[in-house]
């Protein structure tokens, strides 16, 4: 990777390389035009990209520019902006490549070169900056476009405003996908169609976001309890998650402080906490800490509960312990024949103390049924 240091660093990987001299090579067959198209691509980018920079900058950002496989990326981290600020700073990128191609065409009409490889280079350049702009503003995620769209939606309707945008975003870049693959060109129906699969996968996690996930400073404070807790820090990793839990009330930054509060709590030995902390966000769990909830269930005798997240659970932590409290579970529940299947589970995992399974309390619910009898009968 290429570093180059200043007021705006750029970092420069080498799968921007790599494209842009796959897309030179196919566009001329030849070595020199690959040469040709990976300067003016590369060119084209970074002044692209300088646009975006060169504006944050103006607004009191420290930006930093990352070429990547297919294209450019401009960061510039911090409490956010108001919206008109985040317009411009987005709208000058596209900007800067339009004033790219007023160059090269006013280049072109007054004649300043006569050569003609020149010539054909400058004309090169002038189209590919103009395809460029028009493809960079049209309104899908995650081209400027799509972030315009985002910060207009956004300023209207807060969170909602961001859920529109990427659902407008998935069924503008599902329509152009499917038109470029009627018409063959299968590269980028397959771009757009991936920018449309990102859409809908964002659009279907937005269902959980809230306005407090866009706070930069709530997201601060979550980095700094994730350090704590993985440092191992978990008395304060536990004071700074339940500040976050006190200022979000809702949102995904919400459901992730109260997950690892949820791990916290059962390392103390308390199950309780555990329990009453996730049960309320059950839904919205992600599977290790729906296994916690499973075994907090467990400890709380929410037997109906065991029982419904047991399959979950032993597909995410298939083990002897698992199946054998999904097991009790079933058992407390009358449950013969899910119980005796689970133990059938635990003894595949490993189980080896059978007998003295057999003979613990949570069996008494149904030891008189005719499937637990021969069961026990079998394993004698």
């Amino acid at each position: 990777m290429i570093r180059i240091p200043g007021r705006i660093p750029v970092s420069i990987y080498p799968t921007f390389w790599i494209v842009a001299a796959l897309i030179g090579y196919v566009n001329s067959m030849s070595w020199m035009g690959t040469l040709i198209w990976m300067g003016i691509i590369f060119v084209s980018v970074l002044f692209h990209e300088f646009g975006h920079a060169l504006t944050a900058v103006m607004f009191g950002k420290n930006p930093r520019i990352e070429l990547v496989a297919f294209g450019g990326l401009t960061y510039h981290e911090g409490e956010n902006l108001p919206f008109w600020k985040q317009f411009f700073i987005v709208l000058d990128g596209p900007l800067f490549g339009f004033l790219l191609f007023l160059g090269a065409t006013a280049l072109l009409r007054f004649g300043t070169f006569q050569n003609e490889f020149f010539l054909t280079t400058l004309k090169t350049f002038q189209w590919i900056n103009l395809f460029w702009t028009l493809l960079n503003l049209l309104p899908v995620m995650p081209l400027d476009g799509g972030q315009l769209l985002r910060i207009i939606c956004e300023g209207f309707w807060g969170i909602r405003g961001f859920k529109y945008a990427l659902f407008a975003s998935m069924l503008v870049a599902s329509g152009l996908s499917l038109f470029f693959f009627l018409y063959q060109a299968y590269l980028v129906g397959a771009i757009f169609f991936l920018f449309a699969f990102q859409s809908f996968d964002s659009w279907k996690k937005s269902r959980f976001m809230s306005q407090q996930d866009r706070s930069e400073k709530l997201k601060k404070q979550l980095d700094l309890a994730e350090k704590a807790f993985h440092d191992g820090d978990k008395e304060r990793a536990k004071e700074i998650f339940q500040e976050i839990r006190s200022r979000a009330k809702e949102g995904m930054i919400y459901l992730l402080a109260t997950q690892y509060l949820a791990y916290i709590s059962y390392e103390e030995g308390d199950a309780k906490t555990t329990y009453d902390l996730l049960l309320p966000i059950q839904d919205e769990l992600v599977s290790d800490a729906l296994c916690l909830l499973h075994k907090a269930a467990f400890d709380q005798k929410n037997y109906p509960l065991v029982v419904q997240l047991g399959g979950v659970c032993f597909q995410t932590w298939p083990s002897v312990e698992t199946a054998l409290r999904n097991a009790y579970a079933a058992a407390a529940m009358r449950e013969a024949i899910a119980s005796v299947g689970w133990l059938q589970t635990a003894l595949k995992e490993g189980l080896e103390n059978l007998q003295e399974i057999l003979a613990e309390r949570y069996f008494d619910p149904i030891r008189e049924d005719s499937v637990f009898k021969d069961f026990t009968r079998t394993q004698k």
